[in-house]
């Protein structure tokens, strides 16, 4: 009898295939590339243009093996990056056939042919996958004796990206990632033949949130950093992992930094939330750490003037009149969002063991008490096991987003929105005042065959998005009914009353999950620290007698110690500040200009008896402090931040040894001067605390429950202002960043048509929106607005919303024509004109 082979035997699961590769039997996944089958059995085949996050492409040709079928070899080899898995196929790849081996050297010959062989000049020198490549399947001598191929270099296709056309070998990952990842088409293959090249079209700049990843996916020297060019070789740096402190998004990253300077950082790869990817302001906002205003020494005042002193001197003058504002009418804390978990816990217990007091709110921009029960009852304590994640986004039927634009306040939210509704499987649609490009990326993908819808807008006028919400289209309802749905919504949703209680009411109506997502880095472990009036660390209710009595155990404090009030919120501490109620103020990295009445908050600054201010450069808080206490930047401490998923985001101190203390340590230390321990020396000793205290198992807060509000109704002259944030704009980690800057987008005042008829004014003449407060003009650009609706950004150039004008969003302003001469505020610094979208290309 003769027996079958055990391959024979056994039986191939259900949605997989058997093949050999090298001799190997393999079972693959059906549809799975020929490359990733090969690459998870432990060999490796060179390659180029494949990238596992783009679309295959056999665009360099590197990749070749031999493929039998049948028994029968394919008449030349095949591209694996291109090549699906079959049942009974054979491959060869170039460690076993001579036949793969010559092809792919000739290959390597060919793309060597017009390329510069500059490696010592070429700053991906030392991290080269050609280079590499070229000494492991190449050929040892060039047989090319012609004069190469020439073109004038560096071409700057933006600010922040150069291109050197003759290092380029025509991967096409730059313009693939440009179409199919950030929706952002301008950069393309022009020409045809041995005259193709990579370039841009005419007044078309490369302006995109995400043109860094093009550097860092490009296997060879052709699209390098502006800002890094020539600073470094990749051997003399030091590689540090790390996490974006810029938005909440919890992006990994990579910080490379060379003698205790930093000097570029990368895209850390994290397939649970951002695959590979960040946005430009995370890989190039980084030198404000090293600003020439930095302070580095504390700072007390004298004679009405600072001045600098030792740290003993300044911690006991901020212990003396903190004590003293204490025992008088109390201190106010205003953490800010961009704390670490364990600086925000340090706060958090600062406030209630030193100042006695609630009274500390972390919230520095427009919030409102409805927003602060749908924190306690809603968002503190979530995590990746009980909410929403990326991975739930990016399989979701459908995703609403309200109050929240995602490609300017969270980019790998965007991102994926953008992959799930590419793939055909997510609707996603946006209750919002306009098609913005970040809305049109998700709803329009553009397909080889055309463009597919994949969402819509729901358009609403400002401060009508609840009502928006709680009488949706029909197609919308449907779909957001559908098991795994998700409703998105931002932190603007504080400036619209009754929006936050209609979320819940929406999301207990469809059954979708609900997802809060805010812009800065901070705001969700501020909140799990309890850096807000009504919480204590881990989700414990202030006025939960239970939850007081945990805390004071752990804290080792005597029964009754904690104040059991809740305390005021930013906007109350401010007022009671101003009044001379509170008697003084510690202020984080707080900026008065984010505040929805930053107005107030001078006179808050200037009201109250005695300010003391952790920050790391001047700004207008430092202008009113008695004491500057000077603080770490990320990189120069350790500890966490929570994403927006409520997932914990570790990170290790990059740059070592500078004498830059992170908050927890100045807080313990300050708290020491006070007579309290806080035992908060070090981040690690804060997030052991913290964890020890662990989450409340207790009852939650119920969650809002206010009436819808309906938007303003505007009289002559008169428009509902829109407003948001955009990513780049005058946030202050942005300082010292040129080539950001050059492309950012560009500052106009929105309207409709038909408004635009009213006020008599035609798109690129300058609007006038004005308060009895102040104006702001910026040139006017027509688009698909609600009519009587202006949109402006919140804080870009001179376009200072809360400061100009004293209004938010959903408030009444007047428009006209402005008479005021042309300025270069209201236009990007790269000089180009607005770029249309029509929709991201897939």
């Amino acid at each position: 009898m003769t027996l079958a082979p055990e391959s024979e035997a056994r039986p191939v699961p259900e949605g997989y295939v058997r093949l050999t590769i090298d001799g190997i039997e393999v079972e693959a996944p059906k549809g799975e590339l020929l490359i990733r089958t090969a690459e998870r059995m432990g060999i490796t085949i060179p390659r180029f243009c494949d990238h596992p996050l783009l679309d295959p492409a056999g665009a360099c040709r590197q990749c070749l093996v031999e493929v039998e079928m049948n028994g029968r070899a394919m008449p030349k080899p095949q591209a694996s990056c291109t090549m699906t898995v079959a049942d009974g196929m054979v491959v060869k790849t170039q460690n076993t056939s001579p036949v793969a081996d010559k092809a792919q050297q000739g290959v390597m010959e060919l793309l060597l042919i017009n390329h510069p062989l500059d490696c010592p000049v070429c700053d991906k020198g030392g991290e080269c996958p050609l280079q590499n490549q070229a000494l492991k399947h190449g050929r040892a001598e060039s047989r090319f004796h012609d004069t190469k191929r020439t073109f004038a270099k560096p071409v700057p296709i933006s600010s922040q990206v150069l291109l050197d056309r003759e290092r380029c070998v025509l991967c096409q990952r730059c313009t693939r990632f440009s179409k199919q990842i950030a929706g952002d088409p301008f950069i393309e293959l022009l020409e045809r033949g041995a005259l193709q090249q990579i370039g841009i079209g005419e007044q078309q700049p490369f302006q995109s949130y995400f043109s860094g990843n093009t550097i860092q996916i490009c296997p060879v020297g052709a699209l390098t950093s502006a800002a890094y060019r020539f600073r470094s070789r990749p051997f003399d740096l030091v590689s540090t992992p790390g996490q974006c402190e810029h938005c909440a998004s919890g992006c990994a990253t990579r910080t490379d930094w060379r003698r205790g300077k930093v000097m570029r950082r990368l895209a850390g790869d994290d397939p649970e939330v951002n695959e590979e990817w960040i946005c430009d302001k995370g890989r190039f906002a980084f030198r404000y750490a090293n600003a020439a205003d930095r302070i580095t020494r504390p700072q007390i005042r004298e004679n009405g003037q600072l001045r600098e002193a030792s740290w003993t001197e300044a911690l006991q003058a901020a212990a003396e009149g903190l004590t003293a504002a204490r025992d008088a009418g109390g201190v106010g804390v205003l953490p800010g969002g961009r704390l670490t978990v364990e600086d925000a816990y340090a706060y958090s217990k600062f406030a209630r063991v030193a100042l006695r007091t609630n009274d500390i709110d972390h919230r520095a921009r427009p919030h409102s008490t409805e927003e602060l029960r749908f924190l306690e009852s809603t968002v503190v304590g979530v995590t990746p096991e009980n909410g929403v994640t990326y991975a739930d986004l990016e399989s979701a039927p459908a995703v609403l987003c309200v109050a929240f634009e995602p490609e300017e306040e969270s980019p790998i939210v965007f991102l994926r929105l953008r992959k799930a509704a590419r793939a055909g499987k997510t609707q996603v649609f946006h209750i919002a005042p306009r098609t913005s490009p970040g809305v049109e990326k998700t709803t329009v993908i553009t397909h080889a065959g055309g463009p597919v819808r994949t969402g819509s807008l729901v358009q609403c006028v400002p401060g009508g998005e609840a009502a928006a919400l709680e009488s949706l289209p029909s197609d919308v309802d449907e779909a957001m009914r559908q098991q795994g749905a998700v409703l998105i919504v931002g932190e603007r949703a504080a400036e619209v009353p009754g929006l936050l209680s209609e979320v819940l009411r929406t999301a207990q109506r469809t059954g979708a999950g609900v997802a809060w997502i805010p812009r800065r880095a901070g705001e969700r472990g501020a909140i799990e620290a309890g850096a807000l009036p009504t919480l204590l660390p881990g989700a414990r209710p202030v006025v939960d007698d239970h939850a007081r009595s945990d805390v004071e155990r752990t804290w080792g404090m005597a029964p009754g110690s904690l104040p059991a009030a809740a305390g005021r919120d930013a906007t109350e501490i401010l007022t009671a500040a101003a009044s001379g109620e509170l008697s003084g103020l510690v202020v984080g990295g707080v900026d008065p200009d984010d505040l929805p009445d930053p107005e107030l908050a001078r006179k808050a600054l200037t009201g109250a008896g005695f300010v003391v201010s952790l920050e790391l450069r001047p700004s207008a808080v430092t202008e009113q402090a008695d004491v500057v206490l000077p603080i770490a930047p990320s990189a120069e401490k350790s500890g966490s931040y929570l994403n927006w998923e409520g997932r914990r985001r570790e990170f290790a101190t990059t740059i070592d040894g500078t004498g830059a203390l992170p908050d927890c340590r100045v807080l313990d230390t300050l708290a020491v001067e006070m007579d309290a321990d806080l035992f908060t020396q070090s981040p690690a000793a804060a997030s052991a605390e913290l964890d020890r205290l662990g989450t409340h198992t207790g009852g939650r807060t119920d969650g809002p429950d206010e009436a819808v509000a309906y938007a303003p109704r505007p009289g002559p002259g008169q428009a509902v202002l829109a407003t948001w944030r955009q990513l780049l704009d005058n946030g202050s980690l942005q300082d010292d960043e040129p080539s950001l800057a050059g492309t950012a987008r560009n500052r106009v005042a929105i309207v409709s048509p038909e408004t635009a008829k009213r006020v008599e004014i035609s798109s690129g003449q300058r609007l006038e929106v004005r308060t009895e407060q102040g104006k702001i003009v910026l040139p006017v650009e027509i688009a698909d607005m609600p009519d009587d609706v202006v949109w402006v950004p919140t804080d870009s150039g001179k376009a200072r919303v809360h400061k100009v004008l004293g209004a938010g969003h959903g408030a009444l302003v007047d428009i006209a024509p402005s008479s005021a001469s042309p300025a270069t505020n209201g236009h990007s610094l790269n000089g180009h004109s607005p770029a249309h979208h029509h929709g991201g290309n897939a």
